[in-house]
C-alpha cells in the first residue's frame, strides 16, 4: 500500500504495515518535549491520579524556556515544580536556567531530534521538528501527561496536504515569506487536522533553520504536523548535531503513488517579502501593500526567526544605523546568545541601540520583555498575532521576516528590507 511519509513513520510507530488517513492508532513516542507552562499541570494530573513515574528519563527533554527567568511569582513556582520533578525522577536531559533556551530551538541544536520518530510535545509549535523529516505535533497537557507516564499515545492518521516549493528565492525574502505566503492562501484552517508536506526546488537552496521556520508554521493553518524529506542538507545538519550514539536513524519518503488530499504549488521566485497584517497569521500581503504603516515597537526572536542565522541577517541590515523605535532582539538559546557575541553582533546591536535579552519566549506570548500597550504597532518576526498576544488586546502585531523586521525598526515603520540588501 503506497503511503505518504508521515503515513509511514506512523505506521512504524503503531507496529503496523500500513496506516490510512483517519485511522486511529496507538503510537510509541520516541521524544517528549515539556516546559515550564504545560508541564506542571500534567505533572498534577499525574500526582492526582497517584501515578509518581516516567516512561523513560533519557526520552523526556525539559526545560523552562516561556517565563524564564522567572517574571514573577506565579512563573517561580512553575519552575520550582518543574525542578523538582525532573530532579526527583533523573531526568537526563533538563536544561536548567543558563542553559534553557527556547524549546523548539533547544531540541534540535543538542540533538534530540531525528528523522522518522515520533515526537511530542506540550507546544503547539512542536510541529517544527517536522524539518528533519520527523513526525512531530503539540498536544495539551492531559495528552502530555499520558505520554510522560507511559510513552505511548493515540492519534487519528491525518491525511497529507503536498506543498510544492519552487524557485529560487529573490534577495530580501526568506522562508518566512514564503510560510506566510503558504498560510495567506490556504487559510487559518484549511490543513486542520492534516498533514502539510513540503517539497520542490525551492527547499534545496534553504539551510535548516529556514527548513524549521517553515514547519514552525504549519499550526497556524491548523495543520497536524508539518514534514519535510531528508535530503544533504539535513544530513549535514544531522552529522554536526547528533551525538555519536545517536548517529542512526531510520529515513522515510513518500512513494511516488501516495495519495493526497490536495496538492498546492507555488512559484517562490515570483515572491516578495511578506507581512502577516493583524489579526490572524493568514493575513499576509506584499510588504508594498502595507509599507508605511508606523510602528512602536519591533521584536526580533521566538522559536520562530531568534536563530543565529536570523541574528546575522538583522545585524548586516543594523550595520551602522540606528534604531527609531524599542526593539528587541532574544537570541533562542545560550548556544545562539554567544555565538552571536562572539561573531561581533552584540556590538552591531548595541551601537544601533536595541535591548538585547536572554533566551525566552518572553514577549511571544505576551508573557515579558516586550509587552505592548493599548495602540501600540509591533513588527514581529514570531508566529502568532491575534488579538492581545503580545499584551493588550487594543494593540496590534504585524508578522514579517527578520529582515523587514530590522528596516522596519530603523525606520519606524513598515518597510521593503530589500532596501537595505
Amino acid at each position: 500500500m503506497a503511503m505518504t511519509i508521515t503515513e509511514k513513520i506512523l505506521a512504524k510507530a503503531a507496529g503496523l504495515d500500513s496506516v490510512k488517513p483517519g485511522q486511529l492508532i496507538d503510537a510509541n513516542i520516541d521524544v517528549v518535549m515539556c516546559h515550564d507552562v504545560t508541564t506542571p499541570p500534567a505533572i498534577s494530573m499525574l500526582q492526582k491520579k497517584g501515578i509518581d513515574k516516567v516512561f523513560d528519563p533519557e526520552k523526556i527533554i525539559v526545560t523552562p524556556d516561556h517565563f524564564q527567568p522567572a517574571k514573577d511569582i506565579q512563573s517561580a513556582e512553575l519552575h520550582k515544580r518543574l525542578d523538582k520533578w525532573a530532579v526527583k525522577h533523573e531526568i537526563k536531559h533538563y536544561y536548567k536556567l543558563g542553559k534553557a533556551g527556547v524549546c523548539h530551538a533547544l531540541l534540535p541544536e543538542q540533538g534530540h531530534i531525528r528523522p522518522g520518530e515520533v515526537i511530542v510535545g506540550g507546544d503547539s509549535h512542536t510541529c517544527t521538528y517536522g524539518a528533519f523529516g520527523a513526525f512531530s505535533t503539540g498536544v495539551g497537557s492531559t495528552d502530555l501527561a499520558a505520554t510522560i507516564a507511559t510513552g505511548q499515545l493515540w492519534f487519528k492518521v491525518p491525511p497529507t496536504i503536498k506543498i510544492i516549493l519552487n524557485g529560487k528565492l529573490a534577495k530580501g525574502v526568506y522562508s518566512k515569506d514564503v510560510i506566510l505566503d503558504v498560510i495567506a492562501r490556504i487559510g487559518t484552517d484549511g490543513a486542520l487536522y492534516k498533514a502539510m508536506e513540503f517539497t520542490g526546488s525551492t527547499l534545496a537552496n534553504l539551510s535548516m533553520e529556514s527548513r524549521m521556520t517553515i514547519t514552525n508554521m504549519v499550526i497556524e493553518a491548523g495543520a497536524k504536523n508539518g514534514i519535510i524529506e531528508l535530503d544533504k542538507v539535513t544530513k549535514k545538519y544531522l552529522k554536526e548535531h547528533l551525538a555519536e550514539n545517536k548517529k542512526d536513524y531510520t529515513v522515510f519518503e513518500s512513494d511516488p503513488d501516495a495519495v493526497y488530499e490536495s496538492i498546492e504549488e507555488f512559484d517562490c521566485s515570483k515572491l516578495e517579502p511578506i507581512v502577516a497584517l493583524p489579526h490572524l497569521p493568514s493575513g499576509g500581503v506584499p510588504i508594498g501593500q502595507c509599507e508605511g504603516i508606523e510602528m512602536e515597537q519591533a521584536y526580533i526572536g521566538s522559536c520562530t526567526n531568534g536563530r543565529i542565522e536570523d541574528l546575522r541577517i538583522v545585524a548586516k541590515i543594523l550595520d551602522g544605523k540606528q534604531v527609531a523605535i524599542r526593539t528587541i532582539i532574544v537570541p533562542v538559546t545560550p548556544t545562539v546568545w554567544k555565538q552571536s557575541h562572539d561573531e561581533g553582533l552584540f556590538d552591531t546591536f548595541y551601537a544601533a541601540g536595541c535591548v538585547i535579552s536572554a533566551p525566552t519566549c518572553g514577549a511571544c506570548l505576551g508573557g515579558f520583555m516586550g509587552i505592548l500597550a493599548a495602540g501600540e504597532n509591533c513588527v514581529s518576526t514570531t508566529n502568532r498575532n491575534f488579538i492581545g498576544r503580545m499584551g493588550h488586546p487594543e494593540s496590534k502585531v504585524y508578522l514579517a521576516s527578520p529582515a523587514t523586521a530590522a528596516a522596519s525598526a530603523i525606520e519606524g515603520k513598515l518597510t521593503d528590507p530589500r532596501k537595505y540588501l
